[in-house]
């Protein structure tokens, strides 16, 4: 297993006022749905947004930074992550119902949860988000969405701060949202959001986000190690059918398997390392090209350096 130099006593000295836990080569796999990867050199959990911007003023500038939530939608390779792994936790995960429908959530809390607070408090517009899985700020940055919804149909506007700790508040016009993607600057990190709903009512939406679990459920790999959506869907087409179309359905590589059960999850049976799963995402994106000249765009964010 590779270990990086340990720089956190470093930081404590440069930063004596900082507030959250740094934890040298912390092991990374259990931050990921998959539960691969090596370690990350430095783990950075921030108390809250104050104490991430002052991180972020006063940081070792010659260690690169990586930001993730709760590790749903990601692939963190077998030789772990140089530099300094943001998690934003505990300290981004606040939900709050505010006046004229609005619900306030920050960066690390559960798309779930939102989905379930706005729609027990009656407001409607927000329950596409029990169909991602994730943190608020995964959504964000990918513009998610599922069952008739995406988070620019709802946003209003997003709390960020940029490398150097200062704050930025954005409206929606400014995310730049396309389909599966935001253009903010891959360095502005994510710390709340405000999202805009509408009346609805409380056992109408709590049904409806009912059948979007059992419809989850019953078409996905929900309980099993995977990282949702592998692929983009490409313009008027389903990235599942071309995969299937390619013969991959149930294909493996190690412990890494393309899901029997829906095309376009990756599955981790135990004992897949990273590189197997990427492996099998390559492959998959080679047969499908064969057999259609379509070229499949990763959805997952694969993070670290090579086994």
């Amino acid at each position: 297993m590779r270990s990086f130099p340990d720089r956190t006593q470093d930081i404590r000295a440069a930063i004596p006022d900082l507030r959250g836990t740094l934890t040298a080569n912390a092991p990374a796999a259990p931050l990921s749905w998959f539960r691969t990867g090596g370690p990350a050199q430095i783990l950075f959990e921030p108390a809250d947004e104050e104490d991430l911007a002052l991180f972020l003023a006063q940081r070792p500038r010659d260690l690169p930074l990586t930001v993730i939530g709760r590790g749903s939608n990601l692939l963190i390779r077998d030789g772990g992550l140089p530099g300094v792994l943001i998690r934003l936790g505990r300290g981004f995960a606040q939900i709050a119902v505010e006046d004229g429908h609005r619900v306030r959530a920050g960066a690390g809390a559960a798309d779930v949860k939102v989905a379930r607070i706005a729609a027990e408090a009656g407001i409607d517009g927000l329950t596409f988000l029990r169909g991602i899985p994730g943190a608020i700020g995964g959504a964000l940055r990918m513009n998610g969405g599922a069952y008739g919804g995406e988070v620019k149909d709802v946003l209003v506007a997003v709390r960020t701060l940029d490398n150097t700790g200062a704050l930025h508040v954005l409206d929606n016009a400014a995310m730049g949202f396309a389909y599966r993607h935001s253009a903010v600057a891959v360095d502005m990190i994510f710390t709340q959001a405000l999202f805009q709903g509408y009346p609805g009512d409380p056992q109408a939406l709590l049904a409806r986000m009912q059948e979007i679990t059992e419809a989850r459920s019953s078409t996905q790999p929900v309980n099993t190690r995977t990282g949702g959506s592998t692929f983009k869907n490409p313009p008027g087409m389903k990235a599942w059918e071309l995969i299937d179309a390619a013969g991959c359905r149930g294909l493996q590589i190690g412990e890494a398997q393309v899901s029997p059960m829906h095309c376009n999850f990756l599955i981790n049976h135990g004992h897949a390392t990273a590189a197997d799963i990427e492996a099998l995402g390559e492959e998959v994106r080679r047969r499908v090209h064969e057999t259609s000249g379509v070229e499949l765009i990763w959805e997952i964010r694969r993070i670290g350096l090579p086994g």
